[in-house]
């Protein structure tokens, strides 16, 4: 079973920046892994999702370009760098395992959601 913790979140004005951290158990069980967020109201979107070499990136259009992710292997822990943050990123933030690094939808069936962590822009 995996499981993981978010952190790094926090409130932020527009056009700064965030790092948003995730450590995960067992966390090359999953190829790939990802980022995923939830506004009020809102159903859950993928953000960016990394292959497990770390090469291969994939982007919502809507961070392309402002948001970076990574992953280090070794340590258990991804990250996601957030800059140029705009007030409609502001959401709940989850990493999760994604189906495939270039599609941003979990695995059928995931349930290893952690707690999230709050992001808030203002503006």
């Amino acid at each position: 079973q995996v499981q993981v913790m978010e952190s790094g979140g926090g409130l932020v004005q527009a056009g700064e920046s965030l790092r948003l951290s995730c450590t995960a158990s067992r966390f090359g069980f999953d190829d790939a892994m990802g980022w995923f967020r939830q506004a009020p109201g809102k159903e859950r979107e993928g953000v960016s999702c990394i292959a497990r070499n770390g090469y291969n990136t994939y982007y919502a259009d809507s961070v392309k370009g402002r948001f970076t992710i990574s992953r280090d292997n070794a340590k258990n822990m991804m990250s996601l760098q957030m800059n140029s943050l705009k007030p409609e990123d502001t959401a709940m933030y989850y990493c999760a395992a994604c189906k495939e690094w270039w599609l941003l939808v979990p695995p059928d069936g995931y349930n290893y959601w952690g707690q999230g962590t709050q992001v808030t822009v203002s503006s």
